[in-house]
């Protein structure tokens, strides 16, 4: 007879008294310590009610198998693949572990870099302050500003209170006559070259740019918070500079493929970047984290945080560097625009306009350098004197936020982006003379490029359309249209490279992808 709970013949067989069932004695004493009930009937039982049955050895007969030669070999080779088995398992535990150790030994090291790598930057920090207060003094001394002051912390007051002009705000230097006359006389430099500028012989042709196609995309950010948001390109070196999401912008060499150097400081997103054109060792950041950083190239390659510049009280959506590379202005959503002088990082004048309360968006400097053009939140278009820091035209027309401008190197011609698509402005009349509707209703236009010749205009939004530019009344055709290939369906940036060679895009995802002629990249794809 066999046991009523596991089914075999029992060793120690006992029978209950109330229900005559035949159990294995140590199977239902652990049921019973368990349920107190019969496992089969369910009524309650006691070790009292179960009695021992006696019962002659049995001898168990010899399995099948064992009776044969054929049969006992079968049993060994099932055992020995049994064996087999257990050790494959064996080592796949031992190889997982030796990969979990050396992960672990990689963290470490990596842990261990970045606190020698802190611990430089805040010993170059405590110099820097340094530096800074014995420099600021004779200069606040100079425009009635108290100089006990702790003068700047990475080129932001520290004392909040001891900067607070009369009207209660921020005492700013202001920009100087001098600094004036250096714009006035860059504008002119430059104007008189503009009249005498041709088309390079080099420029990338119509034909060349219709046969463009992805040739390169390099994993420039990381994957956790995937999205490059701004590019910008050194084009002497043809270095790329690209802000993400991650909170890291990234300076690439494009010709090698390599990364050149991380550049972590931030805590929040990268909004904008900019590369100083005649210096590639210096490049500018903002920040959502309300801070503009400049970072200054060393000889191993690496960039050290050079200033803090915290002027501003909302998001910095935008930089823009002027025309003498000596200056640049940021634009963010407190509603203000701050002009700096870029070798001691102080801001020399901070600009509100009185007439809105909407944040700014979007900024470019004019390439003659007078000229100061911002987007808004309201989905104006604000053109500023920078002489004089007043608003001198406004352009409306937009919906939503304009998220991106451009000037045409010949001066005329602002391209604008919004949700709504793109907007062409004759800055001689003052008005608009041609518009592009985004190509997907849902999908806002995210940036605007023309290309430094000013032949050839880039538009991203759900892909990225190449236009040739014309006149105000010659149409303007649209030469390539280049898809996202991210799969997010959102061109986020795209930059003309030198001589319109190659397009640098930026997507949702982490990847920057260059689009040019198939075979003429000179570096490796990754």
């Amino acid at each position: 007879m066999n046991c009523s709970i596991s089914g075999e013949v029992p060793e120690e067989p006992v029978v209950s008294k109330q229900s005559g069932l035949l159990f294995e004695k140590r199977l239902i004493e652990r049921h019973i310590s368990d349920y107190g009930k019969c496992p089969v009937t369910g009524e309650p039982l006691t070790m009292d009610d179960i009695v021992p049955v006696k019962a002659g050895k049995i001898v168990k007969p010899r399995p099948v198998q064992g009776a044969s030669i054929p049969g006992m070999i079968g049993m060994f080779q099932i055992e020995w693949d049994s064996l087999m088995l257990s050790n494959f398992a064996l080592e796949q535990q031992l190889h997982t572990a030796r990969q979990e150790l050396s992960h672990a030994l990689y963290q470490h090291d990596a842990a261990c870099r970045v606190i020698a790598r802190l611990k430089k930057e805040r010993d170059e920090a405590r110099s820097l302050l340094a530096q800074a207060d014995e420099r600021l003094r004779p200069v606040l001394g100079a425009t009635g500003i108290a100089v006990h002051q702790p003068a700047l912390s990475n080129g932001k007051r520290v004392s909040e209170e001891e900067t607070l002009g009369p009207d209660g705000k921020k005492a700013r230097m202001g920009i100087s006559a001098d600094t004036i006359a250096e714009l006035t006389d860059c504008n002119l430099e430059l104007s008189q070259q503009r009249k005498k500028r041709t088309i390079p012989s080099t420029l990338a042709s119509i034909e060349d740019l219709e046969r463009y196609t992805q040739i390169s995309s390099y994993p420039l950010h990381k994957t956790n918070k995937p999205g490059i948001l701004s590019v910008d390109i050194q084009y002497s070196k043809d270095i790329i500079a690209t802000g993400g999401i991650d909170t890291n912008a990234v300076v690439f060499d494009r010709p090698s493929g390599q990364i050149v150097s991380t550049l972590s400081g931030h805590s929040k997103k990268v909004t904008s970047i900019k590369i100083v054109p005649q210096d590639e060792s210096l490049v500018i950041t903002g920040s959502a984290d309300k801070t503009v950083r400049l970072w200054q190239g060393s000889d191993d390659g690496n960039y050290d945080c050079r200033h803090v510049l915290k002027d501003h009280t909302a998001e910095v959506q935008a930089v823009t560097v002027h025309a003498t590379n000596k200056y640049f202005v940021t634009a963010s959503l407190d509603n203000s625009w701050c002009f700096y002088d870029l070798s001691s990082g102080l801001c020399l004048t901070q600009v509100t306009d009185s007439s809105g309360s909407e944040g700014y968006t979007s900024a470019a400097f004019h390439p003659d350098g007078l000229i100061l053009g911002t987007g808004t939140t309201d989905a104006l278009v604000k053109i500023w004197d920078v002489k004089t820091q007043t608003n001198v035209a406004k352009f409306d027309g937009h919906t939503g936020p304009v998220t991106a401008m451009s000037f045409s190197e010949n001066g005329y011609f602002l391209a604008t982006a919004a949700h709504d698509g793109v907007k062409l402005w004759d800055l001689r009349k003052l008005k608009n003379f041609r518009s592009f509707a985004s190509p997907d209703p849902d999908t806002p236009t995210n940036y605007v490029d023309f290309d430094h010749s000013g032949s050839y205009l880039a538009v991203a939004s759900s892909d990225i359309r190449v236009y040739q530019v014309a006149s105000v009344k010659l149409e303007w055709n649209l030469i390539k249209t280049l898809p996202d290939l991210s799969g997010t369906g959102k061109a986020t940036c795209a930059k003309f490279g030198p001589d319109a060679k190659y397009i640098a895009v930026g997507s949702s995802d982490r990847n920057l992808r260059i689009f040019g002629l198939p075979g003429n990249d000179g570096a490796p794809e990754s």
